[in-house]
């Protein structure tokens, strides 16, 4: 289960099921990353318009924000969970590509972009993204446990194709049938 979490705009749960990963967005507040002081009034409308369900209107006024402060890190950011909801997923990750090349220091454009890789069955470059996310705060608990689900992941594939090389080895198909318990269980959080 893959967390889109960013600052603490949660973007949820990646579901892995054998190699695809899922992601389904949630929407909170916005913490971590200061908005422009100028117009704080348009994060609180774009933040509105997504619970409303008008992703579209959200994406225009976030837009229209960011022509004026294009420096804007945590609209930005909303800019890109829009996109990624409304399943543009090349859009979004250009947004949070861009994101960690202006904040580095930032982890979470990091986790998101990993969320993305993930959906795109991209678990190097996923594991990548979160190790660098890690990297930039090392307590991000939502990293390691998006790392673990990658791991897990990685570890469910590895054993599927060993099982496919040697069919009759008992210990890998207890292995892969554990991976995949365990990834099962992870989805049901």
């Amino acid at each position: 289960m893959l967390t889109y979490l960013p600052i603490q705009l949660v973007f949820v749960t990646a579901l892995m099921a054998c190699g695809a990963v899922v992601a389904q967005p949630v929407l909170p507040a916005v913490d971590d990353i200061s908005a422009d002081p100028v117009e704080p009034r348009a994060l609180d409308e774009v933040r509105k318009l997504i619970a409303s369900g008008r992703s579209k209107q959200a994406l225009v006024r976030a837009d229209l924000h960011l022509q004026k402060n294009p420096r804007d890190a945590q609209m930005r950011f909303v800019r890109g969970v829009i996109l990624a909801d409304m399943n543009d997923s090349e859009a979004a990750r250009s947004v949070f590509q861009q994101l960690t090349e202006d904040f580095p220091e930032l982890p979470e454009p990091y986790n998101n972009l990993a969320v993305l890789h993930a959906a795109d069955g991209q678990l190097d470059r996923a594991r990548a993204a979160l190790e660098s996310a890690l990297v930039a705060r090392p307590g991000y608990a939502t990293a390691h446990e998006n790392l673990g689900d990658v791991y897990m992941q990685m570890a469910a594939d590895a054993y599927q194709r060993a099982s496919t090389l040697q069919p009759t080895n008992r210990a890998l198909s207890g292995k892969l049938a554990l991976a995949r318990e365990m990834a099962t269980k992870a989805r049901a959080r």
